[in-house]
Parts: C-alpha cells; structure tokens; sequence
C-alpha cells in the first residue's frame, strides 16, 4: 500500500496498479516515466474539455449547488462534486439547502477517534489505516471529498476546536498528516486540509484579523499543510475564516497565491470553508477554486443567497464577460476542478466503499488505544484487575454520554457507539459496577445552552453513596463536545472543570480513597484536583469503539503508550498565547497579534523554564523501559547529510509494551532567537518484557534550518547544535554534542 500510495496524486490506487503491472517496482525511472505519462495522458484530456465548455458552464463549476456538492456538465458527461465534513468519520446526510439532517437510515458510519487520539499515538503507520479506513466509509457514502484533515496548530487550550487538529508542534503535525492523506486518497477520494491557515481559534473566527512573523508562519503554522502539499500530494485544501495582514485567508494573495500555488506548486483545489469567501476580485485573482456556503437559500423566496449570487457565481460571470477578468483565470480554475475530478470521481478504477467493517472497527479500536495517555498511576492503580467480590463505582455524566454527537461539523452518526460505562460493563464479568451521573451538564443547542434539569444536589448525594459503597472509584468526566468546550463556533471560558466536577471528586475522595480519573476531553485542563486522585487516564474523543478500547487499557488487556500531542500548563497564563493578555488570545477591536512568536508549547515552557503540568511528549506505561547507549553516528556534519542517533531501548517490566523514542535539537549560541529545543524525529518501538532493541532515528540537516526574514527563505545556521535524546520534552535521558559545518 505505502508503495502505491507514493503516486496517488495522479490517480486512485487501482487506476495505478494498471500502470505498476506493465513495469518492474524496482525500476523506478520506467515507473516515473509512466506515472509521467499517465499524468500527460490527463492533461491532455483537460486540454481537449476546456474549450467544450461555455463561459457560463465554467463559472457554475466554480460553486456550490447545494449545501455539500456543485455542479457538473450533464452534456459533457461531467460528474457532480459530492463533499462531506468528516476528519473522524463522513457525517450524517445533510438537507439540500439547509444544515437539517435529511433523515437518512443508511448513512450511519464508523466513528474514528479524533485527531488528537491519532496524534498521541506518535505512530504513522496507524495515520495511514486510519485515512484508508475512512476512504473505504466514504467510497461506501459515494463522496468524492472529505473536509479533512485539520493541521492547525494547538496554540491555546481555549480553542474549542482543538481536538481536530494534531498537536502544538509542527514535525509531529506533519509526520501524521502525510501518511493520513496518503491512506484516504489510496481510495480515489480527495482529502481536503484545513484550515489554510492560521485559523487558531474559534472566537471571532470570521473576523479577526492575526498578526504574526513570517518565522512563526513558516516554522510553526504552516509546515503540516507544506508537508501534506510536497510530501503526501494533497488534492484539495480548504480557506480558513480569519483575516491575516488585514486580508481574508482563503482568497490571501501572499498565502493562496504566492505560497500555496506558487512557492509550493499546488496544483489541487482551494475551496472556501462556508462562507469564508467575501470577494469577488480577490476570489478570482488569489487561488480561490471552489466557494461553497456563502448563501443557502437555493430554494427560498428571495434570491439573495442563492448559489447564483456567490462571488464565484454570477459576479463573476459578469466581470469575465466584461473582460475585468480574463476568461484564463476561469480556465485555471476548471482545470484544477477537472484534474481533481480525473483523481477522484472521473478515474476508471476507485476502491468499492465499505462501511462498518470489522476491519475498520479494529482500525478504531487499535488507534484509540495506542492514543489514550496514561498521566498519573500512584502505586500501580491501572490496571485494575477483573475479580470476583470486587465492587467499581463508576461515576460521571462522561460514562454514558455520546461523544460523537456534538462538536460541530464533525459530528458524526455512527451505527453504535460504545460508552465507557458499556465498555467496561462487558470487560469486567466477575467484578460489580455501579453506576452514578454524580453531576449534569445540560444540553447544547447549536450556539445556546439549555440548563440541565437535574438537581445538582441528588446528583452529588447519590454519587457520594454509591462512591462509599464500592472498592474503587472510576471517575469519568472533563468536557462534553459542546457549546463553550470542545466545539465548533466558540471557545472556551474557563481552563477548569465545568458543571461542579472538582467539588464532586472532592467529596467522593473524603469517602473513599481509591480514585481514578478516566479524562474525557480533546483539550488540556487544569487539574488543582490532582491530589484527589490516584490516577489519571486521558481518552480523548474515541468514537464507536470507546467504551472497549478504554476497559482495554484500564483491565490492562493493552499498555498504554500515549504521548501527549500538546503541553497541560498547570494554570491558564502559563500557555504562551494566554501570558501576553488580550492583545494576543482572543484579540483587541478584532486584532490579534501572536506575541509568543515561535515558542508555542513546549518551545514556550523549555526557554521560559515554566514547568508544564503534563509535557509534551509524555506518557506512562505499566512497564519500564531504560535507554542507553546513545550516540550520533559522528560529530561533523554538512549540508544535506542525515544525522543518524542511535539509541537501545530495552523493556525492563513485566509485561510487553511500546515506548517512544523521541529526539529533539536546539541550535546552542545563535545568533537568531531560537526555542531550547525541538522535536525533530521520533520512533515508537514496541518490546515484549526482557527484550532490547537499538532504534536509529535520522534527521535531515536542513531540517535545522530556521526561516531567515532578512532573506524570506531557509537558513541554515553553522556551528554547535545540541541533540536531546528522550521519551518527553521534559524528560532527556542524554544530550550530545553535534557541529554542523
């Protein structure tokens, strides 16, 4: 599959195979030659269309007919473009004009864990099943784009959108999104990053306007969409809503023209996100494709929104007939419309659509638990074994509620979702569970808050009884994919828990003294309650199969071996953005100004030594792991080198389990400001108990490089570096001594 994948952007993976066949692998300049070929072959094709096409046939290509599809040319034979939102699974059918559901019963769907559980896993190979998996959902839904995935990068714990994303650091991002795109377009189906870029937050998100340097742009915000470009060929990128300098990001002449399309040599499509295009001019001249959501109303009673008013639409029809447009920008238009067509709905050859499949509930099973992170385990509470007489109190809303509905557009409808109440239920057969809500959070209706209706009071009193009558206490809360927490549209108010949980755990630990935290959230908290605990489990948002997989890792069936894909500060101003107040999260008058520059995350708490509640990059096991014997293959280097570290990892527990090796590097004396370190490479290796294996772990030098304003390009520093050899940012096991030359 990696070795087909390699040129999906030319075509689907069976189209491919077609061409592989006539040729030996190991002759790659007679594989190129043909891939080449096939991609003439194409151009051609597009060539010979174009001229076919009326003016007015043109421009209908360039948006939306309906909430989720635009149109083709019946004459021609020209398909129809069927989208979907869908990072963690393709969403429920939607109206044709409106956001109601159409009230299918066949559109039900795996639930994938959300991206930051697939970052936890610091695994690619899991990133590259997981997109094929979805692929083969959305082949089975006849779509021929999903709206995802999302590589913005985790600056603020208050963005309510930050459990779709993969983490605050840039490698990371970009090491899981290229075999993710790879895996999903294997099935003839575009993958569509978002958002391009510097869509942080959601508050005020379809109006303020960010201020940062071209060094944070290039080294922090913008390597993830650069890698799923260059590396993975990504088919389709979508706008974000925000301003940057003063204009809108998905028609930006510097972003979408001039780094997208030109510096990088883009040659997919740029679509809007809904209603995020608000220019005609700009729309036309800087990158943008495809402009979907700007009105809805395509069956109304006015014409004010209808599709033929977007900008893309008869706006447009009319500045290009007046010749304010030339007819050659439309043409390039339809022509990556086109192309992107021949990849996906046009190609001969597409992988046939499953849904459901045993083989994709094990897909989101495995990446649900290699991405839960172990945070706390005081005298070896986790695992909790499965014996007869023993009584778990199981307490929390987050037991039973349905993390699959709610936070936006990725919500999902999935054909079951398994409850951690559920999961746990069917794990442990010998031990009794009880189950108490202990607290309530309401309900969340688009943008508003219905409060609950429960008394908070019996909710407290009948958790504290049944908390006294059990041997353990599994505590199962944090945040509930909803308005003001993890969730499309807004952010956060508060870094604490909500709906009385802290007081909760206090009471119930003055009654029993052995509690656990199964943490439900996409975003880090702040966790004063920490000492009420004995230990703490991060579970992210993990889809159908998250009951099982967190009794998985709770019984002890499978060793945890998360590593946390962002910092947990241990008080809200610890977080870089949040230290500088107002005028860099959520703004002033609508501007923003990105004060913390390139320390985002761990780069902030390393050089500012503020220490993390939790680190980047951390994550216990219920075994043990020694590295030693870590070296760099030598001390010199040169440009374009790989510098090769080696390292033995040996499991010294009693149990089989993985570790990740994580390397990092910091330039020593520059002459630019530069963060401590940076994670730079990572291997995760898995040992049964007793075993050993030497990891190497190679990094390219130019990867060292830092984005010079003076020259706006790459430079790359001479002179000492320093290579941090660990299994978290705060947690270096050896340091070496490098020179680059």
């Amino acid at each position: 599959m990696n070795f087909v994948t390699k040129y999906c952007k030319i075509a689907s993976c069976f189209s491919l195979i077609v061409l592989f066949l006539n040729c030996e692998q190991k002759d790659s300049k007679t594989l190129d030659s043909k891939v080449s070929d096939y991609n003439n072959e194409i151009e051609a094709k597009i060539d010979s269309i174009i001229p076919l096409l009326t003016l007015e046939e043109k421009v209908e290509m360039c948006h939306a007919q309906s909430k989720f599809s635009t149109k083709g040319v019946e004459r021609l034979g020209i398909p129809e473009i069927w989208m979907a939102d869908g990072p963690h699974g393709v969403r429920a059918e939607v109206s044709w004009d409106d956001w109601a559901y159409a009230g299918w019963t066949n559109d039900s769907i795996t639930a994938f864990p959300a991206l930051t559980c697939l970052a936890s896993t610091f695994n690619p190979e899991l990133a590259n099943n997981y997109g094929f998996s979805l692929g083969e959902e959305a082949r089975y839904r006849k779509k021929d784009i999903i709206l995802g995935p999302g590589v913005n990068i985790y600056r603020t714990p208050m963005n309510g959108r930050n459990f779709e994303y993969m983490g605050e650091d840039p490698f990371l991002a970009s090491t899981m999104v290229v075999p993710y795109v790879k895996g999903l377009q294997s099935t003839g189906v575009a993958a569509c990053i978002k958002h391009f870029a510097l869509n942080n937050q959601e508050r005020w998100r379809d109006k303020v306007d960010v201020y940062v340097s071209d060094r944070a742009l290039h080294e922090i915000y913008l390597p993830a969409f650069k890698a799923a470009v260059t590396e993975a060929d990504v088919w389709a990128i979508m706008g974000a809503y925000n301003k940057f300098r003063g204009q809108y990001t998905t028609h930006h002449e510097l972003l979408t023209k001039k780094i997208l399309k030109g510096d990088w040599a883009y040659d997919g499509v740029v679509i809007s996100d809904w209603s995020s295009a608000h220019s005609t001019d700009e729309a036309a001249n800087f990158g943008l494709d495809l402009e979907m959501g700007t009105g809805t109303d395509g069956l109304g009673l006015t014409t004010a929104n209808h599709y033929s008013q977007y900008y893309l639409a008869t706006p447009f029809l009319n500045k290009l007939k007046s010749g304010e447009i030339a007819e050659s920008v439309v043409d390039e238009k339809v022509r990556r419309i086109l192309r992107l067509m021949y990849r996906t709905n046009m190609s001969e050859n597409r992988l046939v659509g499953r849904a459901n499949t045993k083989a994709h509930h094990n897909v989101a099973r495995k990446i649900a638990t290699e991405g839960i992170v172990l945070l706390k385990n005081d005298n070896n509470f986790f695992p909790i074994e499965d014996k007869k007489g023993l009584s778990i109190a199981v307490i929390g809303e987050n037991a039973t509620r349905s993390m699959t509905a709610g936070g936006g557009s990725s919500e999902l409808k999935p054909k079951f979702e398994i409850s951690p109440l559920q999961g746990l239920q069917e794990r442990y057969k010998n031990a009794t569970i009880t189950h108490a809500l202990g607290y309530h959070s309401g309900k969340s209706v688009y943008d508003e808050i219905i409060p609950s209706t429960y008394n908070a009071d019996s909710l407290k009193l009948q958790a504290i009884e049944v908390a006294k009558a059990a041997d353990i206490v599994l505590f199962v809360g944090g945040l509930t994919k909803s308005h003001l927490q993890d969730c499309e549209g807004d952010d956060r108010r508060q870094y604490n828990l909500p709906f009385g949980q802290e007081e909760l755990l206090s009471a119930i630990k003055a009654v029993n003294k052995n509690v656990g935290f199964v943490l439900v959230t996409g975003n880090a908290v702040e966790m004063e309650w920490l000492n009420q605990v004995n230990g703490v489990i991060q579970t992210w948002y993990l889809g159908s199969m998250a009951g099982h997989a967190i009794a998985d890792v709770i019984s002890g069936d499978v060793n945890p071996s998360g590593k946390l894909p962002f910092s947990f500060p241990k008080k809200i101003e610890d977080n870089a953005a949040m230290s500088f107040g107002e005028t860099s999260y959520p703004g002033v008058d609508l501007k923003q100004e990105y004060k913390e520059d390139i320390l985002v995350g761990y780069r902030w708490h390393d050089t500012k030594n503020i220490e993390p509640q939790y680190a980047f990059g951390y994550g216990m096991s219920y075994t043990n792991f020694e590295f030693k014997d870590i070296a760099v293959d030598k001390d010199s280097y040169t440009k374009d080198e790989n510098i090769k570290i080696s390292c033995q990892v040996s499991n010294t527990g009693n149990r089989e389990g993985a570790e990740v090796v994580q390397v990092y590097i910091g330039k020593t004396n520059s002459k630019v400001k530069r963060a401590l370190k940076e994670l730079k490479g990572f291997s995760k290796v898995n040992l049964e108990k007793g075993t050993s294996e030497t990891i190497e772990v190679s990094i390219d030098v130019n990867k060292l490089a830092f984005y010079d304003e003076s020259i706006s390009d790459w430079n790359l520093e001479k002179g000492d570096y320093t290579v941090y050899v660990g299994n978290a940012s705060n947690n270096i096991f050896e340091t070496l001594k490098i020179n680059i030359q």
